[in-house]
């Protein structure tokens, strides 16, 4: 609903606009009940990933499904949040930080919680915040490579568990609130992945000899995609439940996750048009430099629909490789993705599943970068898997 009047569906809304655009479709009801599922299942803080898709009308359906902690990474995003929504939890979970933002999330906007992997950030972070004591300090812990997720995410960031074990006791002095991190990477598949990591990072608490205040389990819950169908959320959520038990951290100790994927992904869709279509390949208003950008980077498909106002029934689907817009060879996309077979140039398409990152890694490459947002209410357009 908005402002009492029911929203439009994006049949309608395709109908209404008949977009040469890629035209994003957010469903706020959705993103709201995502974010209420999620929080009323896992037993801590639910801090939602900005970075997996920061559009204001997201972050509004987040908090009205109960978000009231949020994981930012940069000064756009802490501003954005504190922005939108004075008094909300900011976590500043990037390891590695400038020192001007360090100091405006700390005397600017209030923000307490830090995430380090490196006695040099621990440095930057007393200095620039004045040694204040009322900081929480949170070590990032690398993950052996495992091959439980389709992109791993302990190349770039986290200590070793030796380096770890110093920087805990070292942050141990200044922390008010000491915490240790890690992420199983993005679209984790294999539940037991954070008992492994729980495990290790519950060895390094050991080794350190330092209480926890805090403990964050990170990102990396999964969404189904055609082609791509993970354990149910209850099966990570049981599995991160056993691995903390394991630790006997007390109730001192407050237990926090990252979800970005898990929360969005569903809650928005994109509908783009055809412009050409080559046998079974497609060129559309939309692309890898835009919103389908997620599917090149994490080799993803998209669930696919296609709308074609006062047409008829569409024909069986059929396997087909997109190309976008752009005049670059390397905007493709092989799929593949699964679209009626008597789809011609015209046409629109709906993918469904963008909200996660779909919005975000949009580009202006080649003068592209033009997207129009709506709000809908229909069903989110998911996986048949």
């Amino acid at each position: 609903m908005d402002g009492g009047v029911l929203l439009p569906s994006v049949a309608e809304m395709v109908a209404r606009l008949r977009p040469d655009e890629p035209l994003h479709c957010v469903r706020p009801a959705a993103l709201a009940e995502a974010a209420l599922t999620f929080i009323r299942a896992f037993p801590g803080d639910v801090l939602y990933a900005v970075k997996c898709n920061p559009d204001p009308m997201v972050l509004r359906a987040l908090w009205d499904g109960g978000i009231r902690h949020f994981d930012v990474a940069s000064p756009a995003e802490f501003r954005l949040v504190a922005r939108l929504f004075p008094g909300a939890g900011l976590h500043y979970m990037h390891p590695v930080k400038a020192r001007s933002a360090i100091a405006a999330a700390c005397h600017q906007t209030g923000v307490r919680d830090f995430a380090l992997d490196t006695p040099d950030e621990l440095d930057k972070l007393r200095h620039e915040t004045g040694d204040a004591r009322d900081l929480g300090l949170i070590v990032r812990l690398a993950l052996p490579p495992d091959g439980d997720s389709l992109c791993g995410m302990s190349g770039k960031f986290g200590a070793s568990p030796e380096a770890a074990v110093a920087l805990l006791r070292a942050a141990r002095r200044y922390a008010r609130r000491l915490g240790i991190s890690f992420h199983v990477g993005s679209q984790c598949l294999v539940p037991e992945a954070y008992e492994r990591a729980l495990a290790l990072a519950g060895r390094v608490v050991a080794g350190a000899g330092v209480n926890l205040e805090i403990l964050d389990v990170g990102g990396g819950f999964p969404v189904a995609y055609p082609g791509l169908k993970p354990p149910p959320a209850a099966a990570f959520l049981a599995a991160i439940e056993r691995g903390v038990a394991r630790l006997g951290l007390g109730r001192h100790c407050r237990l926090w996750c990252e979800p970005g994927r898990a929360l969005t992904a569903a809650g928005v869709s994109v509908v783009t048009r055809v412009l050409q279509r080559r046998g079974h390949a497609l060129y559309l208003t939309d692309g890898l430099y835009g919103s389908l950008a997620d599917a090149g980077l994490s080799r993803l498909c998209y669930p696919a629909r296609l709308i074609r106002p006062g047409g008829g029934e569409p024909a069986a689907p059929a396997p087909f490789t997109l190309f976008g817009p752009t005049c670059d060879s390397l905007d493709r996309i092989a799929g593949p993705f699964l679209i009626p077979d008597d789809v011609a140039e015209g046409d629109w398409i709906e993918f469904g599943l963008v909200g996660a990152y779909g919005g975000c890694l949009r580009t202006a490459f080649n003068g592209f970068g033009r997207a129009r947002r709506v709000a809908v209410r229909d069903a989110p357009l998911v996986a048949s898997v």
